[in-house]
């Protein structure tokens, strides 16, 4: 009877147990820390496999020990699985076992990937923090329509007289609540089905969005700030680690999370791998801010590109930090404002007619 192989490299990566950034932080600042206790390799992974409480991180990492048990070096079977591991994290762990520094690039690493993480959060409490609020307004708004406004509009059908201009008003934005309110909704969720595919499918509509998105007022300089600071901490973790400079551009391109940075890293990419020197490749088409130019051609002249590199994503990176907080302490009374004046109007719509009655009466 032939025996089945055991399939340890499928993981479930379902909701809920997909593998995160987070995880392969802590994965490799644990390694890290057992390598340079002078834990053996394959023992090191067995312990993070006990430690590991997610079926799929647990699953990954049992088959990254079987194939090292076998004799394959930490980089190449990180190669296999490429969806988690990217291009950089496996040149830096390449160059970490060439040079004998393994314990050194996997703490650097670790520490990239939550300075990425935290950028990364930053910008996602920016953008869905007001967008969850008014949805939650848009949402009582409706219900208020729907459920409460055919009440008091059946209430007022007894008074027998006209109702104000701005009670009609709302009534008769419940009467098309209640008639085509799930073609509204339908017809919402199919436009940002639809955006989403084009996004996918098409490249042009992409570069458009992502174009839009960077002439934003506000919005568009948290997204130039973010991606300047992504490219440089990329760059600066690469460049240190040894990765020669086209391929570390390469990845930092892929890091700025704009396809109109990627587009231009590239290109910069292309004039560096010609003997152009960075700073001048960087210069065309005027994308970076001043200041960062001049910090990487100070970077190139003094041959500390890494860590000029450094100082300008820790620049940028405080930068968001600064803006996402004013955005936030300014957002906060602005959608409390908004969400008043949404509800507090259907409420005083629904209390004019009796008003009027009373001062009748």
């Amino acid at each position: 009877m032939t025996k089945k192989p055991h399939k340890t490299h499928v993981f479930n990566l379902t909701l809920g147990n997909k593998i995160v950034t987070r995880d392969i932080a802590i994965f490799s600042r644990q390694l890290a820390t057992m390598i340079k206790a002078g834990v053996p390799m394959v023992q090191a992974f067995s312990i993070a496999i006990e430690g590991q409480t997610k079926p799929s991180m647990r699953s990954l990492l049992m088959h990254l020990r079987d194939q090292i048990t076998a004799g394959m070096p930490v980089a190449q079977a990180l190669r296999k699985h490429p969806k988690v591991f990217d291009a950089l994290f496996c040149s830096l762990v390449e160059a970490g076992e060439n040079s004998g520094t393994l314990d050194t690039m996997l703490e650097r690493v670790a520490l990239y990937k939550e300075r990425m993480e935290s950028l990364k959060n930053k910008i996602k409490k920016a953008l869905y923090y007001p967008v969850f609020v008014l949805l939650i307004g848009l949402g009582v708004s409706a219900l208020l329509l729907i459920k409460v406004v055919p009440e008091f509009e059946k209430m007022f059908a007894g008074f027998g007289a006209d109702l104000p201009a701005f009670t009609q008003l709302v009534v008769n934005m419940s009467r098309f609540m209640q008639a085509w309110g799930h073609l509204v909704l339908g017809g919402m969720m199919a436009l940002i089905y639809s955006i989403s595919m084009l996004k996918r499918r098409y490249p042009s509509v992409n570069l458009r969005l992502n174009r839009w998105a960077l002439r934003l007022p506000i919005m568009g300089q948290l997204l130039h700030k973010s991606s300047v600071a992504r490219f440089a901490r990329t760059l600066a973790t690469s460049f240190m680690a040894g990765v020669t400079l086209v391929d570390a551009l390469e990845a930092a391109g892929k890091s700025t999370g704009n396809v109109i940075y990627n587009r231009h890293v590239q290109q910069i990419r292309k004039d560096v791998s010609i003997g152009q020197p960075l700073n001048f490749a960087m210069r065309n088409g005027q994308l970076f801010p001043t200041m960062v130019n001049q910090m990487v051609a100070i970077g190139e002249e003094s041959g500390a590109l890494d860590t000029m590199l450094s100082k300008v994503a820790d620049f940028y990176e405080e930068e968001v930090n600064n803006l996402v907080e004013s955005m936030t302490s300014l957002l906060e009374p602005l959608v409390i404002v908004l969400l008043g004046i949404i509800v507090g109007g259907l409420v005083i719509a629904m209390y004019l007619p009796i008003f009027q009655m009373g001062s009748i009466l």
